[in-house]
This record gives structure tokens, sequence and C-alpha cells, in this order.
């Protein structure tokens, strides 16, 4: 009796193992995926796409954040399928610095950047030494510096990737200008609204979520020629999954294109094309 039941035991704890094997192994249902956001747009873009997976098969369940940590996080140990609310130079960032095993499967949209103020209401009136309020995201800040540069208000060294640019790349600064780079991205709204004559660069999703109209608030704005482009993350062993690659498709359909644009008036950029620049 004894030896039947530790052969019992054993086939159940063998059981158990296999059940469990799939779900710790990283692998991707072709049935059901979850797909980390940021609540605006990325989420919202995803919930129109949700109904058109449903007919295709492919259950979208979307999990929300309100960071830039998390998400990568939460992929790379596998509380999530995918990501969708980074662009590739925060990608590759976050890649070479924490060793992520990550690849973009498809390039969505560009959120360009923009630069606001409260009170100064015109590059030319800005006073001199006004400080610029930027995000601690590293990522972000070449692209805040390349924005000014191309306003004529600084000056990077030429020699310098202007993606990689920081602050001590400037070699020219006529209004000499302050920076600060302490915050996090979700709090610029915030420093919009508060900080008089000051110069605040707000990532696009953001300054939805405040009602702010990129297109019609922003002092500066980033065009659609930008690098920037945020991008459907995967763990690089799922790159070629049926599910996630059957997301990106209808992403990239005529449909949620047009919604894109529409629905955001034209703040949002649509990106047509599966080919991602993180190779």
């Amino acid at each position: 009796m004894k030896k039947i039941l530790a052969v019992v035991s054993l086939l159940f704890i063998f059981t158990l193992a296999a059940c469990g094997g799939d779900e710790g192994n990283g692998k991707v249902s072709n049935s059901e995926i979850t797909v980390g956001a940021s609540s605006t747009p990325h989420a919202q873009i995803l919930e129109k796409a949700k109904p058109i997976l449903e007919e295709k098969g492919i259950t979208l369940t979307i999990e929300e954040y309100q960071d830039y940590v998390l998400p990568n996080q939460d992929l790379e140990s596998g509380e999530i399928d995918a990501n969708y609310f980074q662009h590739i130079p925060y990608l590759k960032q976050q890649k070479e610095e924490l060793g992520y095993d990550f690849t973009a499967i498809g390039r969505i949209h560009i959120e360009p950047m923009g630069i606001y103020s409260k009170t100064i209401d015109s590059v030319e009136s800005i006073p001199d030494g006004t400080e610029v309020i930027m995000s601690r995201s590293v990522a972000d800040h070449g692209r805040i510096l390349s924005l000014l540069e191309n306003n004529g208000l600084i000056k990077l060294d030429d020699d310098v990737n202007k993606v990689e640019a920081t602050v001590d790349d400037i070699v020219k600064n006529p209004k000499n200008l302050t920076f600060s780079a302490d915050i996090d991205a979700a709090l610029l709204p915030d420093m919009y609204e508060s900080e008089e004559n000051a110069l605040v660069a707000i990532n696009t999703n953001y300054a939805i979520g405040a009602d702010l109209n990129p297109s019609e608030d922003a002092l500066i704005l980033e065009g659609d020629e930008s690098p920037y482009v945020n991008v459907i993350a995967v763990r690089t062993e799922n790159k070629d999954n049926k599910a996630l690659n059957t997301l990106v498709d209808v992403l990239h359909s005529d449909e949620i294109q047009t919604f894109i644009k529409e629905e955001f008036d034209g703040a949002i950029v649509p990106v047509d094309g599966k080919k991602s620049n993180d190779e």
C-alpha cells in the first residue's frame, strides 16, 4: 500500500511540474495575451483593437501602468506577455543597462515630444536664464535637447549622437538656459501648472492625460520624422508568437490607424510598417 501511495504521489508531483512548466517557461499562448500599456494613449488604442482580435480568436487582457519602470520589469518576469509604452531609444537603454532580452516586433506610433510653458507664449520671448524642466528619463534628454537646438536655443557638439546627447554636450547656450531633470515624467504636467516662466518638456501621453493638446498648446513640438517610435516589445523568445504578431497587424490596420488620427486629433502619429529599428 505504501508503495502504491508513493507511486501516486510521484505521479502527482510530475503532473504538477508538467502543468506548471508551460506557465513558467515564458512561452505565450496563441489565443490569450496580456499586454502592459500606459493608460494614455496606449491602453486606449489597445481597447479599440480588442474586439478585432476577439474576432480572430485572440483574447486580449490589458494591464495599465502609470510609470516607465514596471512594464519592463513585469515583461521580464512573465507577468505580462508584451508591453506597449516605450519608444525605441528607451528600450535600447533599458536593454543595455538592465540586460533585458527583449525584441520590438512592431513600430506603432510616434508621440511628438512637446515643450510647454504656462506664461511664455513664443520661442522669441523666452527670457534669459529660463529653466528647462525635464524628466529623469535619460533616454529623453537627447530628444529634448535636439528640439531646443532645432529651434535655435542651444547648439550641441557636432561630434555627439543627438539621441544620446546630454546637457554636458551643449557648446552654445545664448539664452543661458538652465536645466533640471530630477522628477518623474508623470509629474511634468504638474510642473507646467505650477512653475511660471519655465519650459517644461512633457511626453505626449502625459500631456493628453492632463488635457493638453500638443498641436495647440506646445510652444515647441517635435515633427513626425522623430526616431522615437513607440513599439510593441516582447521577450525575444516570443518574437514569432502568432497572437502577438497578429496584435501588431491589427494595430497597423486602417481601422486602428484612422482611430489614432481622429481620436487624438493629430497629436499621435501612427506608423505604418512592422519593421523595427531595434535590431
